[in-house]
């Protein structure tokens, strides 16, 4: 059995809940959710405008678990209805302003990164795992980054030390959490459907 299937087609972790538009619209909306339930997980950085957060982990979970089209949806969700007043941006904050709005837009393009390579199997082994989520960071930090230089007024090296470096220990370990947790998982699914 190919590790990208258990089914003969290729899946995320949310192919596997029953029904079709119901359970879609409930699973974008729950991402869209806990990723701003996560988002009040907040860790002031010394000397940096923007904070450490519990969001970006759950923006890359949520993409990895729901695939992209999902992922990307329920991200999308989160950033719009923050931008349009819902206090449920870092520190019950709302508003697409500030140095960190660039990273919340980052989330769903991530969302989509992330989810499209887990659909391929990028979440089933620890390394595959280790792989997807870093590129999901870069490219958060593809939108973060130049986000942070227009809003504070940054070139690029203070930009990159103050917006990237501070979150490299953090990212690495959130990376370490995933790489365990999704193969677990998916170990987990294929004992169960093989005692089916």
């Amino acid at each position: 059995m190919s590790s990208l299937s258990l089914t003969g087609r290729r899946q995320v972790l949310a192919d596997l809940v029953p029904g079709a538009l119901a359970r879609d619209l409930a699973l974008v909306a729950g991402g869209a959710v806990l990723t701003g339930a996560a988002a009040q997980l907040v860790i002031p950085v010394p000397g940096s405008p923007v904070p450490m957060t519990g969001q970006t982990f759950a923006a890359l979970l949520v993409g990895a678990s729901l695939g992209m089209r999902r992922g990307a949806a329920s991200l999308l969700l989160y950033l719009l209805v923050g931008a349009a007043g819902v206090p449920w941006f870092q520190g019950a904050t709302s508003g697409l302003s500030g140095a960190s709005a660039g990273y919340l837009v980052g989330f769903v393009f991530a969302g989509a990164v992330v989810g499209a390579l887990a659909r391929r199997g990028g979440d089933r082994t620890p390394l595959r795992t280790v792989g997807t989520m870093v590129l999901g960071n870069v490219v958060i930090y593809a939108f973060g980054v130049p986000w942070l230089m227009a809003a504070a007024g940054f070139d690029f090296s203070t930009a990159f030390a103050k917006g990237v470096v501070p979150f490299l220990i953090g990212d690495a370990l959130k990376i370490v959490v995933a790489a365990g947790v999704l193969p677990l998982v998916w170990a987990a699914v294929a004992r169960v459907r093989k005692e089916d």
